[in-house]
């Protein structure tokens, strides 16, 4: 795990209705081989042929039951199985998830060639894969809603290699065994001595974690404890300060209480999206924010990538 990569494809940025430069709300997470999205608006697969990334995706989150969050999933799962496809996908997402995979196989009236599955998930529900964990926290947006932590298990410590020399472990493949967790057995044989991984390794170190809200109002009592210390949150900015009595009205949050939000879970860097038709840029989003907020502040058009680095502690 400790070599994977870690990339964020801004497939879709908008708000409710699709503009000229953004398309509706759809986020993909690249770790390692592993393809997940989160949401899948109208255009999804223009988007990914435009990013060249492929339509080999292992799950896919749906916020909430608002058209502009799925309607991309109809000709996505047409596509990968016109493409040949037969390893299954799990559809995620809060109540209603069942019905909306049993109208997709129903109204798409095409024979699927791979296996297709739904999963309820609530507030406090996690899905396990290979060296993370996706998690899901409630939103407020009016109807039952979720937004999504994706976080890396731990990562082992340092290895201090001139205390694994002092303590008489040659180099070469007990390194490697001590880095993996494994005791080992260093000494003569009338002499014996055991070196434990702890004697030789630093603290674990935390891995990535990217929180993602979906569409919602202020949100922080529901992430505060598991978006603590994000790498980077993706958060509602449909509004700037200008329309917080919209932003309330339609369940939605401005930047500045996206700002906030970053703030209060220490995030280091701070994503706006959702962003209303009605601007034609997004530079007052990112000074309302900045006034709350003063970590890295993204404001990303569709198609950006970022990568999310390990970091150097």
């Amino acid at each position: 795990m400790s070599g994977e990569t870690l990339h964020i494809h801004f497939l879709g940025t908008a708000g409710a209705l699709p503009t000229p430069q953004r398309n509706p709300p759809c986020i993909m997470i690249r770790h390692g081989s592993d393809i997940l999205l989160f949401d899948c608006g109208e255009g999804a697969q223009q988007q990914m042929m435009r990013a060249r990334c492929g339509f080999t995706i292992n799950a896919i989150f749906i916020s909430h039951w608002h058209a502009d969050h799925f309607l991309g999933v109809f000709g996505l799962v047409q596509t990968m199985s016109f493409n040949g496809r037969t390893e299954p996908l799990t559809i995620y997402g809060p109540e209603w998830v069942h019905e909306f995979v049993r109208t997709l196989r129903h109204v798409a009236r095409f024979n699927l060639k791979f296996p297709m599955e739904s999963v309820e998930l609530t507030h406090g529900s996690w899905v396990r894969f290979d060296g993370y964990t996706v998690t899901a926290f409630g939103v407020n947006h009016g109807i039952p809603a979720l937004g999504f932590v994706l976080e890396e298990d731990s990562r082992p410590g340092r290895f201090n290699r001139e205390q694994a020399i002092a303590l008489g472990v040659p180099p070469g493949p007990l390194f490697g065994r001590l880095q993996r967790g494994e005791p080992v057995m260093v000494g003569t044989v009338g002499d014996p001595r055991e070196i434990r991984p702890e004697q030789v390794m630093g603290r674990a170190r935390p891995g990535r974690k990217i929180v993602y809200t979906g569409d919602t109002r202020a949100i922080l009592p529901g992430v505060m404890d598991i978006g603590h210390d994000a790498d980077i949150l993706i958060h509602d900015a449909t509004y700037d300060e200008t329309e917080a009595a919209r932003a309330a009205e339609f369940y939605h949050a401005t930047a500045t209480q996206a700002g906030e939000a970053a703030s209060a879970i220490s995030a280091r860097a701070l994503a706006l999206v959702h962003i209303s038709s009605r601007y034609t840029d997004a530079n007052a989003h990112i000074s309302d924010a900045r006034k709350k907020y003063g970590g890295t502040i993204l404001a990303p058009n569709d198609l950006e990538m970022i990568e999310i680095t390990f970091r150097d502690e």
